[in-house]
């Protein structure tokens, strides 16, 4: 029977078959343009959904962020704090994001083998840890990466979909 924990490693590597399938079928010049007017890019989708894995995996287990730690902050070279990760972006930061898919894949895959890593070591018994008590009610470890699963999964079919817009266009 699986874990808990190897049902979440599963739901997130379809994450990423699904983002680097869609970063597959659009042009690279088209990865920061909007698919319609007003909508969130495909770079900035993709950019976005690996912060929150990062961010959210990071601070459950006490580490530190992919995004500082292996250099993508300096890299992407974007025009917000190190701790920004697009909760609360405008449609201006949207595009903002101009990353080309190498950096993308490049930190998107990063960041899973860090929560692949994490999440190798989580028994079921680590899944009523409270990681948050800021909540009410305090929000346990299962909670955390459900709901990490459930926001990367929608944004990725958010990535999906704009490609096809943008591949068709």
């Amino acid at each position: 029977m699986a874990t808990a924990a190897e049902c979440l490693l599963d739901a997130y590597s379809r994450v990423r078959e699904s983002v680097r399938t869609a970063l597959d079928d659009v042009p690279e010049d088209r990865l920061a343009e909007p698919p319609v007017p007003g909508a969130n890019t495909i770079a900035w989708l993709v950019w976005h959904l690996t912060r929150i894995l990062d961010d959210h995996t990071a601070k459950a287990f006490g580490r530190e962020q992919v995004w500082t730690s292996g250099g993508w902050y300096e890299r992407f070279a974007l025009p917000f704090p190190p701790e920004a990760h697009g909760y609360g972006h405008s449609f201006d930061d949207v595009l903002a994001v101009r990353v080309g898919r190498g950096d993308l894949l490049g930190y998107h895959d990063a960041v899973q083998a860090a929560a692949a890593e994490i999440l190798r070591e989580v028994r079921d018994d680590d899944l009523d840890r409270v990681v948050d008590d800021s909540w009410d009610p305090p929000v346990t470890l299962a909670v955390r990466l459900v709901s990490v699963a459930d926001d990367i999964a929608q944004h990725a079919g958010q990535v999906g979909y704009a490609a096809g817009i943008l591949s068709r266009a």
